[in-house]
C-alpha cells in the first residue's frame, strides 16, 4: 500500500467516521486515498471542507467535545498547517483529543524554504500534546496508531502529524497492528489506570467529611473528559452534597438537579460563588483552580478547613492552591471506590441545614435582569430558546458576553452539550465547532450562540453549514461591537472606548447569511416579537440564522474583578448582593 493508503486505513481502524480538512499540493496523496477509500466503502469517512483551515481544526475539536472521540483534521503544508495553530492550542488548553495531519514538503526539501514549507514541529511543539515529523515511511503506520493513543489517553490533547509528500507516496507493507515503542508514556498511563485509593486514604477522606458541616463539590472539565459525570452524579446524590461547576464542567451534573448550584467563577452565579465562600469542605474534582475561578487564591474557599483534589494530571496538585488530600488517577474509578467505601461503612451525615442554606442562596441571589426594558435583553432571548430546548440541545458559543450569558441561562441535562473555548477564549470558535458537533451528534439540535464580533472571525463557515445542509441554528446577539471589552472599559478605564469605538458594525448579517445559502435568515429587533420569532427559528427545518439586535449596554453580571475575592463580587442592578461593591481599577499584576 502507499503511505497515504496506510494512513487512511489506520484512520478507519481507529473508528474515524468524519474528517475535516482543506486540500493543497502537499496533502493531495492523502486526499486521493480518502476519495478511493470512500469509493470502495460507500462514503464511510466523509471529508468535510471548511472555508479555512482554522475552521477545520475547530470542527475537529467540536466533534471531539461533542462525542468524546478523537476529532481529525487534514490540511496541507505551510499556511495550511499554521492556520491550525490556534485550534491546536485551544484543544491543548481545554484537554480536547484531536489529530491534525499536515502535509509537508518532501523530506529532501525540508529546511530549504521550499514552496509552502513551515517548521511544523518547532511551531506546534510548544502548543500540542505531541508532534511527530514522519521521515521514516516504515514507521508511518505505527506512528499514526500511537498518535491516537496519545491523544485520547491520560489527560487528552491534540497530536500533530507532519507527513512529507514522499512518505505519503512511498509503498510498503501494511501490518494492521503496529505501534511505536513509547515506554515512558505507557508506564505513566499504566500507573494512572492502576492507581487505586488505599483504604487508609478512603478513611481519611470520610473522616474529614464526617466533621464537615457545609461540604461542596467543585467540578471541572476533567469530569467530562474523564467520563466521570455519571459517577459524580451518583456520589453527589448518595451523600447529598451540592455541586458547583466551572465553565468547562457545565453538564457534569444536570443543571436542573436540586443539588446543582451551577457555574462558579468570575462570571459564575452569585449563589454559586457565595456557596464557595460559605463551605467548610471543598471537593475539587477534575478542576484546576484556574484564574477565572480562584482569581485571588488566598480568598478562594477561605473557610474550607479541608480541601480534596482529584485529577488525572499530577502537575495540577498543589499547583495553584494547597490541598489537604489528593488522588491522581482515573476519576470515575476513584469516585465509585469512595462511594462503595461510604456505603460499606454506612456513612451518613445530615446536611439538611446546609442544603436549605444553598436553596436560600439560589432564591435570594437568583440570576435576573431588567425585564421591563424596552430593548431586547440577551438573557430573555436565551431564556426563550432554553424554554423550547429544555436542556437537551448542543450549545456552542463564540467568546465574549454572549458566551457568559449562555453559560448562565441555559440548562444542560447531560455532558457534552456545552461546547465553548474556555482556557484560550478563542473568538470564532462557535460556528465551526457547531459544524463538528452536528456530525458527532447527527440527531441532536445544535445551536451556535454567537456575538457579532466573534462570528466575524470564522464567518466563512456559514457556507459550510448550508453546503452540507446541516440543520444548525445560528444566533448572533448583535450589540454592535466588542461588548465584553466595552464592559471592562466602562468599569476599569473610565469609559475610554479605545478601539472598541471603531469596532466593525456595518455588516448586514442577514444579507451575508442569505448569500451563503440560508433559507431562514431573520433580524429580530422588536421585544414583542421575541417569543414568536424564536419559536419559528428553532422549529425551522434545516439551517437557520437569527440576528438579534440587543440592548447595547447589557452587561455580564455577576462579575468578580481581577484580583478580587467572591465577597467583592459585582452583581449589577438586578441581582441581590450581600454587600455593596464598587469596581476598583486593577493594578499592573492583575489579569484581564
Amino acid at each position: 500500500m502507499t503511505g497515504a493508503d496506510i494512513l487512511v486505513q489506520v484512520l478507519a481502524d481507529e473508528g474515524v467516521d468524519t474528517i475535516f480538512g482543506y486540500s493543497g499540493g502537499a496533502i493531495l496523496p492523502i486526499y486521493d486515498a480518502v476519495f478511493r477509500y470512500n469509493q470502495e466503502h460507500g462514503t464511510a469517512m466523509p471529508l468535510i471542507v471548511p472555508a479555512n483551515e482554522q475552521g477545520a481544526g475547530f470542527m475537529a475539536a467540536g466533534y471531539a467535545r461533542a462525542s468524546g472521540r478523537v476529532g481529525v483534521a487534514v490540511v496541507t503544508s505551510g499556511p495550511g498547517a499554521t492556520n491550525t495553530v490556534t485550534p491546536v492550542r485551544d484543544s491543548m488548553a481545554d484537554s480536547v483529543p484531536i489529530i491534525v495531519i499536515c502535509g509537508q514538503v518532501p523530506t529532501t526539501a525540508i529546511g530549504t524554504d521550499a514552496f509552502q514549507e513551515a517548521p511544523v514541529p518547532s511551531i506546534m511543539g510548544a502548543v500540542a500534546k505531541h508532534v511527530f515529523l514522519i521521515t521514516d515511511p516504515t514507521k508511518l503506520e505505527a506512528t499514526v496508531r500511537t498518535a491516537f493513543e496519545i491523544a485520547r489517553t491520560g489527560r487528552p490533547g491534540p497530536v500533530v502529524l507532519d507527513v512529507p509528500k514522499d512518505v505519503q507516496n512511498w509503498k510498503g507493507v501494511f501490518h494492521g497492528s503496529s505501534r511505536l515503542s513509547v515506554p515512558g508514556y505507557r508506564q505513566r498511563m499504566s500507573r494512572l489506570e492502576a492507581a487505586k485509593l488505599p483504604q487508609a486514604a478512603c478513611a481519611e477522606f470520610f473522616a474529614a467529611l464526617k466533621v464537615a458541616n457545609r461540604p461542596l463539590i467543585y467540578a471541572g472539565g476533567g469530569v467530562i473528559n474523564g467520563r466521570a459525570a455519571d459517577a459524580l452524579r451518583e456520589f453527589s446524590r448518595e451523600f447529598k452534597i451540592p455541586v458547583v461547576t466551572t465553565l468547562m464542567g457545565i453538564g457534569a451534573v444536570d443543571t436542573t438537579d436540586p443539588l446543582s448550584m451551577r457555574m462558579l467563577g468570575m462570571h459564575g452565579t452569585a449563589f454559586a460563588n457565595y456557596a464557595v465562600d460559605d463551605c467548610d469542605c471543598l471537593l475539587a474534582v477534575g478542576a484546576r483552580f484556574d484564574d477565572r475561578v480562584a482569581g485571588n487564591v488566598p480568598k478562594f474557599a477561605s473557610g474550607a478547613k479541608f480541601i480534596a483534589h482529584f485529577d488525572i494530571d499530577a502537575s495540577e496538585i498543589d499547583k495553584v492552591k494547597r490541598v489537604h488530600w489528593s488522588h491522581v488517577g482515573l476519576m470515575a474509578e476513584a469516585l465509585l471506590q469512595l462511594l462503595a467505601y461510604g456505603r460499606e461503612h454506612e456513612f451518613r451525615r445530615d446536611w439538611s441545614a446546609w442544603q436549605r442554606h444553598c436553596e436560600e442562596l439560589r432564591v435570594n441571589h437568583a440570576m435576573n435582569y431588567d425585564r421591563d426594558s424596552p430593548f431586547i435583553q440577551p438573557y430573555f432571548v436565551i431564556e426563550e430558546i432554553n424554554r423550547l430546548t429544555r436542556g437537551e440541545a448542543v450549545i456552542t458559543t463564540g467568546v465574549g458576553q454572549h458566551q457568559m450569558w449562555a453559560a448562565q441561562y441555559f440548562d444542560f441535562r447531560s455532558p457534552r452539550l456545552w461546547l465553548t473555548s474556555g482556557s484560550m477564549g478563542t473568538m470564532g470558535f462557535g460556528l465551526p465547532a457547531a459544524v463538528g458537533a452536528q456530525f458527532a451528534q447527527r440527531n441532536r439540535l445544535v445551536i451556535d450562540i454567537d456575538g457579532d464580533a466573534s462570528i466575524r472571525m470564522n464567518i466563512g463557515e456559514l457556507e459550510t453549514v448550508t453546503t452540507y445542509d446541516l440543520p444548525i441554528k445560528v444566533v448572533v446577539l448583535n450589540n454592535f461591537g466588542d461588548g465584553m471589552v466595552r464592559q471592562w472599559q466602562k468599569l476599569f478605564h473610565k469609559g475610554r472606548m479605545s478601539a472598541s469605538d471603531k469596532s466593525l458594525h456595518t455588516k448586514d448579517f442577514i444579507k451575508a447569511a442569505m448569500a451563503d445559502g440560508f433559507k431562514y435568515a431573520v433580524r429580530l429587533d422588536q421585544k414583542a416579537d421575541v417569543r414568536r420569532v424564536v419559536s419559528e427559528f428553532i422549529n425551522f427545518k434545516g439551517p437557520a440564522f437569527l440576528e438579534v439586535i440587543i440592548d447595547r449596554d447589557a452587561g455580564v453580571y455577576p462579575m468578580v474583578g481581577p484580583g478580587h475575592g467572591y465577597s467583592e463580587m459585582i452583581t449589577g442592578d438586578h441581582i441581590s448582593s450581600r454587600t455593596e461593591v464598587k469596581a476598583k481599577t486593577p493594578d499592573a499584576s492583575e489579569m484581564f
